[in-house]
């Protein structure tokens, strides 16, 4: 490369020059258990329009009606359909199923996964490791159609879901294969207060971070704490 070649390369982009992701509709797939309803408020509550999604739409709407801030309720295809990025927070036992059957109404959208695959016993909360190698990447397999990220995996539902809270100080690792929708996800994590959404490697490397809240699940437990992440020097 001669030296004109390197005074005329573009500088390289900013990591936090993120899209601006406040028109988007954000569906959440359980949306009526702890982590999706506390996602699903968070949101909302900082200007996102939201729709829950249930098994059963009544559940949803009475979810939704409990949350307010223009939150809606719907089966869970009819929450996909009307999504620009769905939010899959749906139990890990019925993580495949779910996905499997919404493959058509998820096809095109952008899916962020934040399931953490973990089993307890009377030692604590352990990781599992799914055949696919994370969930992330189940999701990947299952809707080939759609663009799966990872995120919001260490949030606490309690933290989440108090509106005495105004601020979340914590990370938020998003992982995904396209820098685009990783940024946008970043972007969707940033409309909460005090949360940073840091890109945090491609979905291969999603196994280590869903299996990471089975060390905060400790960590909460011995210090009567909700604890999150923050990474440093970022």
């Amino acid at each position: 490369m001669t030296s004109t070649d390197s005074a005329q390369k573009a500088p390289a982009k900013d990591p936090w020059d993120l899209p601006d992701v406040s028109g988007l509709v954000v569906g959440v797939l359980g949306g009526t258990g702890p982590q999706g309803k506390g996602l699903a408020y968070r949101l909302a509550r900082a200007g996102q329009k939201v729709i829950i999604g249930s098994r059963s739409a009544d559940r949803a709407q009475a979810a939704a009606g409990e949350l307010g801030h223009g939150v809606e309720g719907a089966d869970n295809a009819e929450a996909a359909r009307r999504s620009d990025i769905v939010i899959v927070a749906v139990p890990w036992d019925g993580h495949g199923d779910t996905l499997k059957s919404l493959s058509a109404e998820l096809a095109g959208k952008l899916v962020v996964d934040c399931v953490n695959p973990l089993g307890f016993d009377k030692r604590g909360a352990y990781a599992l490791k799914p055949e696919e190698g994370s969930a992330a990447e189940q999701a990947a397999a299952l809707l080939p159609d759609s663009r799966v990220t990872a995120a919001f995996h260490h949030l606490s539902a309690v933290l989440l879901q108090d509106p005495e809270i105004e601020r979340i100080d914590t990370d938020v690792m998003v992982l995904g294969e396209q820098r685009a929708d990783v940024e946008i996800v970043q972007a969707l994590a940033g409309r909460i207060p005090g949360m940073r959404g840091v890109f945090a490697g491609r979905l291969r490397n999603a196994h280590q971070v869903e299996s990471l809240v089975a060390n905060l699940i400790s960590v909460n437990r011995r210090y009567k704490a909700h604890a999150g992440l923050r990474l440093t020097d970022v």
